[in-house]
Order: C-alpha cells, then sequence, then structure tokens
C-alpha cells in the first residue's frame, strides 16, 4: 500500500505540505488552549485580575480563530486530494484492464475488475482523506500533549507509562485480526457481484429453467458468507471501542484522584490540573483518531494490494519497441503462416500447421465444427491474440510489428455476439468512423438490411441504445453491428458468424449489397450455414484446429471428406 500511496501522492507533494503546515497550526493552536486556560485559572480567576482575564480570553479567542480556519482549509485540500488520487486510480485502472488481453481478462475476473475499479478505489481514496485530516494529526497531538503534560506535572505524567502502553495493545491486537477479515470481505464483495452480475446478464436463461428460485439461494448464500465476515469485524470494533473508551475513563479518574491529592497539599495550582487534565485528554483523543484511521487501514490495504495486481499485470499484447510503418504489398492482404495457437496451460494447441491467405477483393468463408478453432483463427489476424507458433502478416508485415492502434484500423470486426453500447443508433454507428455523415450511416443501414426498422422508429437514427442493445432483437442486433463495422470502410471484415440469426431471405440481400459495396476489400466470414457460402472465392474448412480442405465449394465437395459430411449433414437436417 506505501508503494501505491507514494506514486499516487507525489504529484501533489506542495499540496500535502501545505496540509501538513496547516495541521501543525491546528495542533499548536489545541495545545496552546489549555495552557492559557490554565493561565487564567491560576494568574486572572484566583487573583482576581479581570484586565488579565480579558487580554487572555482575547488571545484565546484568536488562536481559536485561527484553529478553526486551519481545520477548513486542511479538510478542504485533503477532500480535494483524496478525490484527485481517486479519480487518477480509476482512470489508471481503466487505461490497464483496457491493454489486457481477453484471457488475462479472463484470470483476473470481470466482476472483480468492477470491484476494484469502484469499491477498492474507494477504499484507498477514504484512507487517503482521513489520513491527511487524521493520521497527521494524531501523532503531532500526542507527541505535543504528552510534552505539555510532563511540562504541567511530571508525577501525574507517570500514568502515561500504563495509559498509552495498554491502548497500543488493544489497538495492536485490533489490526492484527482485522487485516485477515478485511482481505477476506473483498474477496466476498467479488462473489456477491460475480452472482449479481451472471444473474442480471443470464436472468431469461434463469426463467427458462425455472432456476428463480435456485439462483436466490445462490446469492443469498452468497450475500451471507459477506455478511458474517463484515459482522466479524463489526464485532470486532464493537469490541474495542468500549475498551478504549474505559481506559480513557480510567484515566481522567486516575488524574482527578492523583490530582485533588496534589492540590490539597499545595504542590500543583488548580489550573495546571485543568489543562493537565485537557492534555490526557487530547493523547487519548489522538489515539482514538488513530484507532478511527487504523480501522480503514486493513481494508485499504487490501484493496491496494488488488489495485496493485491489475497495474502490475503487464499486458500480453503490446506494441514492439520498433513499430514497422510502412506496408510492403496491399494492406488487404493477409498470410497466417504455420501458425499455431495454444490457451496457457493447455496440454494440446487449438490451432495447429495454419497455412492460408486472405486476398484483397475476394470473400473467403471459414467453415468448421463446433470447438475446430474457426473464431480463434479471426482473432489472430487483428491480434485479439498472439500465435504462439508461426505468424500472421498483413500487407507482409508481420502484425506483432505494428502499433496494435494502426493495425486495427485496417479491420472491421463484427463478433459473433452482436453488442452495441449504450446511446443511440447514430452513435454506435460512428463507434469506429466518427466523422461520418448521416448519409453514409443510412447507406450502411440499406446494406445491412436495417435501414427498413430503423425508419419505423420514431426517432430514427436518434433512436435510443439500451445497454447492449437490450432493445432491439438478435436479429436487428446483428444487422446494426453489421452496419457499423460497413460505416468505417476498413480494409478487411470480419464476420463472425453474423449471419445466424438472419432469415435466409434477409441473408441472401445482405450478402448480395455486401458484394456490390466492399470493391476491392477483403472479407472473411465464419459461417454455419454451407449454402449461403457457396459462391466464396476461398473455402476454409477447420477441423479440430487444422486446416482439412482450402478451395471453392465444388472443389471441396470433390475432395475434401470432412466438408461433403458437412453438406450432406445440413442437407438432411433441411438447413437452408
Amino acid at each position: 500500500m506505501t508503494g501505491l500511496l507514494r506514486t499516487y501522492l507525489r504529484p501533489h507533494r506542495a499540496v500535502l505540505a501545505l496540509i501538513a503546515a496547516l495541521l501543525i497550526v491546528q495542533a499548536l493552536a489545541n495545545l496552546l488552549l489549555p495552557s492559557l486556560n490554565a493561565d487564567i485559572i491560576n494568574d486572572g480567576v484566583v487573583t482576581g485580575d479581570i484586565g488579565y482575564i480579558v487580554r487572555t480570553g482575547i488571545v484565546m479567542l484568536a488562536v481559536s480563530v485561527a484553529l478553526g480556519a486551519a481545520s477548513i482549509v486542511a479538510v478542504y485540500f485533503s477532500a480535494r486530494t483524496a478525490m484527485r488520487v481517486g479519480r487518477q486510480l480509476r482512470s489508471d485502472l481503466f487505461r490497464r484492464v483496457e491493454s489486457l488481453s481477453l484471457s488475462q481478462m479472463n484470470d483476473i475476473g470481470v466482476p472483480s475488475l468492477i470491484t476494484r475499479n469502484t469499491n477498492d478505489v474507494q477504499q484507498v481514496q477514504m484512507l487517503i482523506l482521513v489520513g491527511l485530516t487524521m493520521m497527521v494529526l494524531a501523532p503531532i497531538m500526542a507527541v505535543g500533549a504528552i510534552i505539555m503534560a510532563i511540562r504541567e506535572n511530571v508525577q501525574l505524567s507517570l500514568l502515561l507509562l500504563v495509559v498509552i502502553p495498554l491502548m497500543l495493545v488493544v489497538i495492536g491486537a485490533m489490526v492484527v485480526r482485522a487485516i485477515p477479515l478485511f482481505r477476506s470481505m473483498q474477496i466476498k464483495i467479488d462473489r456477491v457481484n460475480l452472482v449479481l452480475r451472471e444473474n442480471l446478464t443470464g436472468i431469461r436463461v434463469i426463467r427458462a429453467f425455472n432456476r428463480t428460485r435456485a439462483e436466490e439461494f445462490r446469492f443469498e448464500d452468497a450475500n451471507d458468507d459477506l455478511t458474517r465476515t463484515a459482522l466479524k469485524v463489526t464485532r470486532l470494533f464493537a469490541l474495542v471501542f468500549p475498551i478504549l473508551m474505559l481506559i480513557m475513563n480510567l484515566s481522567s479518574v486516575a488524574v482527578l484522584w492523583f490530582g485533588g491529592h496534589l492540590i490539597s497539599d499545595g504542590s500543583m495550582p488548580i489550573g495546571n490540573l485543568t489543562a493537565f487534565l485537557a492534555y490526557i485528554l487530547q493523547i487519548l483523543f489522538s489515539v482514538m483518531m488513530a484507532v478511527m484511521t487504523l480501522m480503514m487501514v486493513p481494508r485499504a490495504a487490501a484493496s491496494s494490494d488488488r489495485i496493485m495486481e491489475v497495474l502490475n499485470t503487464t499486458p500480453a499484447l503490446t506494441d514492439p519497441v520498433d513499430p514497422v510503418t510502412a506496408f510492403t504489398a496491399p494492406t488487404g492482404l493477409v498470410r497466417v503462416q504455420e501458425a499455431e495457437f495454444s490457451y496457457p496451460g493447455a496440454e494440446q494447441p487449438v490451432l495447429e500447421g495454419i497455412d492460408v491467405t486472405f486476398l484483397p477483393g475476394t470473400t473467403t468463408a471459414i467453415v468448421g465444427g463446433t470447438g475446430s478453432g474457426k473464431t480463434t483463427l479471426v482473432n489472430l489476424l487483428p491480434r485479439l491474440a498472439d500465435v504462439t507458433a508461426g505468424r500472421v502478416t498483413l500487407g507482409g508485415v508481420d502484425v506483432r510489428d505494428l502499433p496494435q492502434e494502426s493495425l486495427w484500423q485496417h479491420f472491421g470486426l463484427v463478433p459473433q455476439r452482436a453488442f452495441l453500447f449504450s446511446g443511440t443508433i447514430a452513435t454506435n454507428m460512428r463507434f469506429g468512423a466518427p466523422h461520418a455523415t448521416d448519409a453514409d450511416i443510412w447507406s450502411a443501414l440499406e446494406i445491412a438490411q436495417a435501414a427498413e426498422f430503423v425508419r419505423t422508429l420514431p426517432e430514427g437514427l436518434d433512436a435510443p441504445v439500451d445497454q447492449g442493445g437490450a432493445n432491439f432483437s438478435g436479429g436487428q442486433r446483428q444487422r446494426l453491428a453489421i452496419a457499423r463495422a460497413i460505416v468505417r470502410r476498413p480494409d478487411i471484415y470480419i464476420f463472425d458468424d453474423s449471419f445466424s440469426a438472419l432469415d435466409y431471405a434477409t441473408d441472401a440481400r445482405l450478402r448480395v449489397a455486401l458484394a456490390r459495396s466492399v470493391g476491392e476489400a477483403t472479407v472473411i466470414v465464419v459461417a454455419q450455414r454451407v449454402s449461403t457460402i457457396t459462391g466464396a472465392d476461398q473455402i476454409v474448412v477447420l477441423d479440430y484446429g487444422r486446416i482439412v480442405g482450402i478451395g471453392t465449394h465444388d472443389e471441396l465437395l470433390e475432395r475434401c471428406e470432412t466438408y461433403r459430411q458437412i453438406v450432406d449433414s445440413q442437407a438432411q437436417a433441411g438447413v437452408r
């Protein structure tokens, strides 16, 4: 945690110095007031010197005003610093998550990443806020009050040798017990978020399988687990605070008891006793402030570790040190040469010995059984994953030698699961082409066979889109996602099983319109229905991660047994 705080507080050193100065002023004012009050009692009240009382009272009023002003300004700058650190932490976390590969994100877990960017950052942010106002002030106050208490009376100060170590033992025991509990709490918050997220995104499946009650029990189990841990922490602090209050009250009683005896035998003026009692209370109050801050430290430490785990994760996919900026071939030319891909820890590669070329101005279809590696293959092209052997080239250049953003701008990807962002249809269409005109958007919608249903919407292009496109049907989402890729006018189109939710007639019209509009672009289609890709210039057949056939529809029917089986199985099933 100290490393994180040091890193993110370093840019605010000037403000921290100002806050420290203000806290010192605040501490000195707090320490001076009891001494002035003792002087009023000893030299004013006892002697009846009204003038001295007035003069000292004015000084006390001025000190109080300075104390109030310093407190307000210190809290303002502390809050501003904490909020800025929180903003920077969230920004850095988001940027790092954006740079992680899909497998790295899955390893950490999406619910956990959300928790780290919200709850965990908030814990660190609150610690900074409280720490700057209390953690700095508490030790200054405690040390200063001890010095001032000794100055008032050495004999009574011996009580501190008992009180302070006793309080430190209680606080230390609390911290040691609380740290593992807080770590456990953050993990259990992840679990609650995971169950909640799964239920919200999978609500239709849950209802279709009549699992509502079972999921309620699953959430209750995760929620109860978190609650039990939180109660353990609450009980711990519920026990600690009364103990500390008991020590504080017994200390006050002891000061009054022994101080009363000192006053009765003339060893100590009554004003000094009131000042000493005030300093004892300041010491104990400082300890209480430290405890309040220490209550937050274990949880903030656990949160800090989780944040640093993400920030210290090295992205698996990085830009090259010396990127290539010039292509040696058309940017629509993509070659996969003896490529192999394996997931970390897998015994067998998902793809092996892949050698295929995608030419500009042609359409290449990729077919194969479930799990044959079709999506994995197309993910290698825009470098959403890196090959573990062999290479993938774009325009004659290895994709690993190109800056990622430069590489991605040549691709228009329509994934298996069409995903739309909250906003409007227009903002979604301009997602990859911010400067696209309304005419460009309508043209893309016509090609994607989506213009008709968009025109029926009262707002047209300004029609709202819910998160994920939940207010549109599956077929509408697919057509809008296809239109979004067309608006970008990339060199390479990748349609990863993007026509599965379309009826045959819409599919046919879309493909005809698409063929007329893409020009010399490279089109790569992952398909399930063979009948819709019979006109492709090239069909790649995958089976268990290996290419078992490349050619046109007629050529593959003659010489590729796997392709014939796919065609025959669909013909027998009546798939058009």
